[in-house]
C-alpha cells in the first residue's frame, strides 16, 4: 500500500518534466502507475477476502495492514489497512484513474502548456484518494480528505480564463473544506471517548460509544455533515453541477470514481457501528432519498449533456448513501455493488460526453443530431452505460439495483415502506434522464435540427470507454466475479443472508419493482419530451445555490463594513485596537476570577537593581517627551541596555549577552533608518495625547498585575528545575539556554529562524521595490573620493578647516589604504582612527564570533549570539568605509546565507531521521586532539542559526544602509520629500 501511495505522489512530482519531453503522449506513461497499482491490488484480493473484518490489526486473519510511527506524542501514525470496502473503492480509484489518464492523451492538444500540471494534480488526486480509503488513523484520513478538496479546487478551476470555472472551484473548495472541518470535530469527539484515533479501534468500541447517547449522536451527525458535503447531497448538492466547468476527464474521475466516493466511503465505514444512533437514519436515508429525487428531477430538465450527468450523479449518490444508511448486512451488500456499478457506467458516460464535445464543439442536446451514424462505436458504448444506469437487465447496474430493492424489502422498520417508495420513484427518474441523455446525444431530431457532420473518434480515443462498457456488460452477465467483495463487507454486519448478485434472480418482488420504475421512467421521459419547450429552467422557489450565494454576499458585505471601519491606514489606530483588546480581556478575567497573590515581596535582590530600574524608567520617560527622533531612539536603547544589566545581576549571562547584541544591532538599524526621516518628532509634553497615555499606563499596570498573579498562582514545581539535568545528560551541554534552543526546543528555534528569513525578505522587498537587489559594486570601479551620502548635512556644516586639510591629505595617500573602499569616500567622511581601529578589530571580532558559536553549548554564546557578533563586525566595516566597504567585506549575498542556514538547520534534523531516529536527535562524539574534546551534532543546527542571523544583519545593512546611501549620494538628505521621491523613481540606482 505504501509503495503504491508513494509511487503516485512521486509520479505527480515528475509529471512536469515528463510532459516537457513527451508532450501529451506522457499521459500514456503516467497512466502506467495507477494501472500497475490496479494489478497489484488484484493480487492482494485473496488476502483481503481471507481476512476477518471483526478482528483488529495484528490478530490472525486480520486485513493486510502497515503501521509506521509518525507523531508518537499524539498517538498519530501512518497506519494503513486494506479490507473489502477499501479494496472495492480502490479498484475504482486506480482502474478508472488509469483509463482516464489514458483517455487524456487524445483529449488534450499536444501543445497545451498546462497539461503537465493537470496530470500532476490528477495523479496526486489518485494518491490522496488511495491514502484516504486505506488510512486507519482518522487524523491521517482527514489530512488526505483535505488534500482532495484542494486538488479538486485546482482541477475544477483548470480553465482560469473562465469566471464560471473559478467560481465553481471556489464553491467546491469552501463547501467541502467547511464540511471537512465539521467532520473533524466529530472524529475528535469519537476518538477522545474511544481512547484511540485508529478507525478500527473506534469501530470496535462502537457499542460503548453508542451507549453514551447524545454525545455520540452529535459526533456522528457532525461526521455525516462532512460526508454529505463531500458527496454533494442536499443541501450541498449544487457544487457538483457547477464543477462541470472542469475538463471532462476531471468530471469523469473526480465525480464518478474518486472525490464524491469519499463521502460514500465514510458512510459505509461507519454504518456497521453507528447506524443505531438517533440521527443516523434521518441524515443518511432521509437526505439521501430527498437528494435522489431532487437530482433526478433536475436532470430531466437539463439540456447540457454534462449537466444531465451531473444532476444524475447527485441523484445516484443520494441513492447509494441512503442504502448504506439502512445499516443492515443486506444493505451493505447491495450498496457496495451499486457503488461499483455507478463508477463504471458514470465514468463511461462522462468520457462519452468528452468525445462528443471534442468532435462537435457542443454538448447541447438541442443542437446534437445524427451522431448515431457518425459515431456508431461511441453510441454502442454510451448506450450500454446509459442502460446500466437506467437498470436495464443483463447489465451490472440492473444487477446492483435488484440487490438494492431486495435489501429494502428486508427492512423491518416503520419507515421502510416510505423509503422503498422513494427508491422506486428515484429509480424511475433515473430511467427518465438516462433516456433523455441517450436520445438527446445520439437521437435524430427530425424537422428541427440537421444532422451534424463530424469525424468519428479513433479507436485509441475510444479504448477507455470500450473497456468500461465491456466491464459493465461482463459483470452484468457474470457478477459472481465481484460478489465476494460484497459478501465479505456485509459480513462486518452479520452477513447478507441468502442475497446474491445474479443476472436474473427470477420473478420476485424486486423484479416487479424494477418493472414499475422502468415503466414510470419511460412515462417521465415521454411527458418531458412532449412538454419540452426548450426554454431555460425556471424555479418556483429559492434554490440551495441561491441561498449559498446570498449567505456569501452577506458575509462579504459584513467584511467590507468591518474593514471600512477598522482598516483606516492609521498605525496608531491599529495599535490602539490591539492593545485595547489585550487590556480588556485580561481585565475582565481578573474581575471575575479570584486571583491568588504572593505572600512574600522582594523589592530588589541587589541595591544596583534599584538604580538600574530608575535609569530604565528615566529613559522611557525621556523617550516619550524627546523632541527629536534620534534622542527618542537613544533613550529606548537605554531601557534595553538597562535590561542587560538586570540579566547580568540575576545570573543570566547568556541572556545578557544576547540582549546586549540585539540592542546594539537594533540601535544601529534605527539610526540608519532615521536618515530618511525628519529630525524632529513632536512638540514635547504639550503634544502628548493623554488618552493614549492612560492606555499605556493601564497596560503597564495590567502586565505587572499579571506577572505578580502568575507568580502567586504557581502550585507545582517549575519545569525549569529539571532543565539543568536534561541539558547535561540529554543535550550534552552545560549552557542550558543554548541547549534548550538547539535541542530541547529545537522546533521553536527552527520556526524562529524561518520567521527571521521572512522578515529579512520583507525588509528587502520594501526597500528594493522596483530595483535590482544584490548587485555588488567593487572598490576599484569607483573613483577615489566620489562617494558622499550627505554626511556633511547630517554631521554638521561647521567643520574646521584644519580637520578638512588633514582628511584630504589622508585620503590622497596611496599607501594608507587601511580599508579596501576607504579611498572611495570623500575626505570629509574619512577618519584615520576609525579606519585603523576597524582594520585591527574586524578579524578579531570575527574570530570571537566563531569562538562564541562553537563554545556556546557549554559557555554563554551560541549561533544566535555568534551571528550577531559577526554582524557587528560588518556594521563597523560599513560605518568606517561606507557601502562599498560593506560590499567588499562579504561577497556572499544575504539570501544565500539565509537560505543556506535554513537548509543546514533542516539537514541537521533530517539526517537522524534517515538513521532511524527521531527528527532532530542529538548525538555526541568524543575525540582527542591535543586534549579530550566533545562535538555535539546540534552544533550543526547552531551553525545554520549563525548563518541566518548573519544574513539578516547583512540584509538590514544593505537595505537601510547601502540603499539609502546610494539614493542620497551627492545630495542632502535633509529634504525628506526629495529623498522619498528618489526612492519612488529609483534615482541613484
Amino acid at each position: 500500500m505504501l509503495v503504491i501511495l508513494t509511487a503516485l505522489f512521486v509520479t505527480a512530482l515528475l509529471c512536469p518534466m515528463l510532459f516537457r519531453a513527451l508532450k501529451r503522449n506522457a499521459f500514456y506513461v503516467v497512466a502506467v502507475v495507477p494501472a500497475v497499482g490496479f494489478i497489484w491490488l488484484l493480487t492482494q484480493l485473496p488476502a483481503v477476502l481471507a481476512a476477518d473484518n471483526s478482528l483488529a490489526n495484528g490478530a490472525p486473519n486480520a486485513p493486510p495492514s502497515i503501521s509506521i510511527q509518525w507523531i508518537p506524542g499524539l498517538n498519530i501514525g501512518l497506519n494503513f489497512r486494506m479490507d473489502s470496502l477499501a479494496a472495492t473503492i480502490l479498484l475504482l480509484i486506480l482502474g478508472v484513474g488509469a483509463l482516464v489518464l489514458f483517455y487524456c492523451a487524445r483529449y488534450f492538444k499536444n501543445d497545451d502548456p498546462q497539461i503537465g500540471g493537470f496530470a500532476a494534480k490528477m495523479v496526486a488526486f489518485a494518491g490522496a484518494m488511495t491514502g484516504l480509503v486505506t488510512a486507519d488513523d482518522v487524523i491521517v484520513m482527514f489530512v488526505f480528505w483535505e488534500i482532495t478538496s484542494v486538488l479538486s479546487y485546482l482541477l475544477i478551476g483548470f480553465n482560469q480564463a473562465l469566471i464560471t470555472a473559478r467560481r465553481s472551484a471556489m464553491n467546491a473548495l469552501i463547501i467541502t473544506t467547511l464540511g471537512g472541518l465539521v467532520m473533524l470535530a466529530g472524529i475528535l469527539m469519537l476518538g477522545t471517548k474511544a481512547g484511540s484515533y485508529q478507525l478500527s479501534d473506534i469501530m470496535a468500541s462502537a457499542d460503548q460509544l453508542v451507549a453514551l447517547g447524545t454525545y455520540t449522536d452529535v459526533a456522528v451527525a457532525l461526521i455525516i455533515v462532512g460526508a454529505i458535503s463531500k458527496s454533494a447531497l442536499v443541501p450541498f448538492h449544487f457544487w457538483l453541477p457547477g464543477a462541470m466547468a472542469a475538463p471532462t476527464p476531471v468530471s469523469a474521475y473526480l465525480h464518478a470514481a474518486a472525490m464524491v466516493k469519499a463521502g460514500v466511503y465514510l458512510i459505509a465505514r461507519l454504518a456497521p457501528g453507528f447506524a443505531e444512533t438517533s440521527l443516523w437514519a434521518p441524515m443518511t436515508v432521509g437526505i439521501g432519498i430527498l437528494t435522489m429525487l431532487i437530482g433526478g428531477f433536475r436532470a430531466l430538465k437539463q439540456y447540457d449533456l454534462k449537466l444531465i450527468l451531473a444532476f444524475g450523479t447527485v441523484s445516484q449518490l443520494g441513492f447509494i448513501i441512503a442504502i448504506f444508511g439502512f445499516g443492515t448486512p443486506e444493505a451493505a451488500f447491495a450498496a457496495l455493488a451499486m457503488t461499483l456499478a455507478h463508477g463504471l457506467f458514470k465514468a463511461t458516460l462522462f468520457l462519452s460526453v468528452g468525445i462528443i464535445d471534442h468532435n462537435t464543439g457542443t454538448r447541447d442536446i438541442r443542437k446534437l443530431s445524427g451522431l448515431r451514424r457518425a459515431m456508431p462505436i461511441l453510441t454502442g458504448a454510451a448506450g450500454i452505460a446509459a442502460a446500466s444506469m437506467a437498470g436495464v437487465p443483463l447489465l451490472f447496474g440492473f444487477v446492483a439495483k435488484e440487490a438494492v430493492y431486495e435489501s429494502a424489502l428486508h427492512l423491518h422498520t416503520g419507515w421502510g415502506p416510505i423509503a422503498l417508495a422513494g427508491l422506486v420513484l428515484g429509480a424511475a427518474l433515473t430511467m427518465g434522464y438516462s433516456l433523455r441523455f441517450f436520445f438527446g446525444a445520439f437521437g435524430v431530431k427530425k424537422h428541427s435540427v440537421p444532422a451534424l457532420k463530424c469525424k468519428a473518434p479513433t479507436l485509441i480515443f475510444l479504448a477507455p470507454l470500450l473497456v468500461l462498457s465491456a466491464l459493465t456488460l461482463f459483470l452484468g452477465v457474470y457478477p459472481q466475479l465481484v460478489e465476494p467483495l460484497m459478501v465479505h463487507w456485509s459480513a462486518a454486519q452479520g452477513g447478507p443472508g441468502k442475497m446474491h448478485l445474479l443476472p436474473f434472480a427470477g420473478f420476485n418482488p424486486a423484479l416487479g419493482l424494477s418493472a414499475i420504475s422502468v415503466s414510470l421512467g419511460v412515462a417521465f421521459y415521454w411527458i418531458r419530451r412532449r412538454t419540452d419547450t426548450g426554454a431555460p429552467l425556471r424555479r418556483m422557489m429559492t434554490s440551495a445555490e441561491e441561498i449559498y450565494r446570498m449567505s456569501v454576499n452577506a458575509l462579504d458585505m459584513a467584511a467590507i463594513w468591518i474593514t471600512g471601519r477598522t482598516q483606516r491606514g492609521s498605525l496608531s489606530f491599529y495599535l490602539g485596537v490591539i492593545l485595547g483588546v489585550v487590556l480588556v480581556i485580561p481585565l475582565g478575567i481578573a474581575l471575575t476570577v479570584a486571583t491568588p497573590w504572593p505572600s512574600n515581596w522582594i523589592i530588589a535582590d541587589h541595591p544596583a537593581q534599584i538604580l538600574i530600574g530608575a535609569i530604565i524608567i528615566a529613559g522611557a520617560v525621556v523617550a516619550i517627551i524627546a523632541p527629536k527622533r534620534f534622542m527618542a531612539v537613544l533613550m529606548v536603547s537605554v531601557t534595553g541596555y538597562g535590561m542587560v544589566a538586570i540579566f547580568a545581576l540575576q545570573g543570566a549571562p547568556d541572556l545578557a549577552l544576547t540582549q546586549l547584541l540585539v540592542e546594539t544591532i537594533v540601535l544601529v538599524s534605527f539610526v540608519l533608518a532615521l536618515r530618511a526621516l525628519p529630525k524632529r518628532l513632536w512638540g514635547g509634553v504639550a503634544r502628548i495625547k493623554w488618552g493614549r497615555a492612560v492606555m499605556a499606563i493601564a497596560l503597564a499596570v495590567m502586565v505587572i498585575y499579571i506577572a505578580i498573579a502568575m507568580m502567586g498562582a504557581r502550585q507545582e514545581a517549575s519545569i525549569s528545575l529539571a532543565w539543568p539535568d536534561l541539558a547535561y545528560h540529554e543535550g550534552y551541554g552545560k549552557n542550558i539556554v543554548n541547549v534548550a534552543l538547539v535541542d530541547m526546543r529545537v522546533w521553536d528555534t527552527f520556526g524562529e529562524i524561518t520567521v527571521l528569513a521572512a522578515a529579512a525578505t520583507g525588509v528587502a522587498s520594501l526597500i528594493f521595490a522596483g530595483r535590482s537587489f544584490g548587485s555588488r559594486v567593487r572598490a576599484q570601479d569607483v573613483a577615489p573620493g566620489s562617494i558622499d551620502s550627505g554626511s556633511e548635512a547630517m554631521g554638521g556644516k561647521e567643520s574646521k578647516e584644519v580637520e578638512l586639510r588633514i582628511a584630504r591629505r589622508f585620503a590622497s595617500s596611496g599607501n594608507q589604504d587601511w580599508l579596501m573602499a576607504g579611498s572611495t569616500l570623500v575626505a570629509e567622511r574619512r577618519s584615520i582612527i576609525f579606519e585603523v581601529v576597524t582594520r585591527l578589530m574586524f578579524h578579531s571580532v570575527l574570530v570571537l564570533s566563531v569562538y562564541t558559536l562553537l563554545t556556546g553549548h557549554n559557555t554563554p554564546g551560541g549561533g544566535f549570539a555568534g551571528g550577531l557578533i559577526a554582524g557587528l563586525a560588518l556594521t563597523i566595516r560599513y560605518l568606517a568605509g561606507g557601502r562599498i566597504e560593506l560590499s567588499e567585506s562579504i561577497r556572499v549575498a544575504p539570501g544565500m546565507l539565509i537560505g543556506g542556514g535554513i537548509a543546514l538547520a533542516g539537514l541537521a534534523g533530517i539526517v537522524p531521521l534517515l538513521l532511524g531516529d527521531e527528527i532532530f536527535t542529538t548525538y555526541a562524539m568524543e575525540f582527542w586532539f591535543f586534549g579530550e574534546h566533545k562535538f555535539v551534532t546540534s552544533t550543526v543546527f547552531d551553525i545554520g542559526v549563525y548563518l541566518v542571523v548573519l544574513g539578516l544583519v547583512q540584509d538590514v545593512l544593505r537595505s537601510l544602509g547601502s540603499e539609502i546611501d546610494s539614493l542620497s549620494e551627492g545630495r542632502s538628505p535633509v529634504d525628506r520629500h526629495d529623498f522619498v521621491e528618489a526612492s519612488r523613481t529609483g534615482v541613484g540606482r
